[in-house]
């Protein structure tokens, strides 16, 4: 695998923390104006390193087909729903104008919108979930929550995708520090997901 373009920014304002993000293809890595080389090459070195960790770990395997995300329902419906949502397909789709995914429980399908692919692995799954208790409740009732809040990280899911849906309108460009980089400081206090 080639390595990722770096681009490094210095910043007056900056004085201790060191962070990094993903802009398209390239990393920006954030650093104090005062560091020496010796330290920013350190610092791009372990902010690489973070940074990678930090995406394998959030992007779920389900991604790359939809092999894979059948498997990952299956998964699911046995963990969360008592292995009864049993999809006869399960596929990946081009971006869906305003759903993140769809059922048709009369036919067992589960459509889900490509602009999951990169989501954090415990969003994508809060989605498979939720159309896979499709399978068993058509609607969205009360019988149909009580199945997908079983699946722990139901109302985080939710917000983070009403958070895209609001980005996305808004259109907003984040400044170095607002862009929710991973910072040296904070990145080992993460929970995982």
């Amino acid at each position: 695998m080639a390595e990722p373009q770096v681009e490094v920014r210095r910043s007056k304002r900056r004085r201790q923390t060191v962070s990094a993000y993903r802009d398209g293809d390239k990393i920006v890595v954030l650093l104090p104006a005062r560091m020496s080389r010796a330290e920013e090459k350190r610092w791009v070195a372990d902010m690489l390193s973070r940074l990678q960790r930090s995406e394998t770990r959030r992007r779920s395997p389900a991604r790359n087909s939809d092999e894979a995300l059948v498997q990952r329902c299956r998964e699911l419906s046995v963990k969360h729903l008592d292995g009864r949502a049993e999809p006869s397909s399960v596929r990946w789709v081009p971006p869906m104008r305003t759903r993140w995914a769809s059922c048709t429980p009369s036919e067992g399908t589960i459509r889900v919108s490509q602009r999951l692919r990169d989501v954090p692995g415990w969003v994508l799954d809060y989605v498979l979930v939720h159309e896979l208790a499709h399978l068993l409740v058509p609607g969205h009732g009360r019988d149909f929550w009580k199945w997908v809040e079983r699946y722990p990280k139901t109302e985080r899911a939710i917000g983070y995708l009403e958070g895209l849906v609001a980005a996305s309108q808004l259109q907003i460009g984040l400044t170095d520090d607002e862009t929710g980089a991973e910072d040296a400081e904070d990145a080992d206090e993460s929970d995982g997901d």
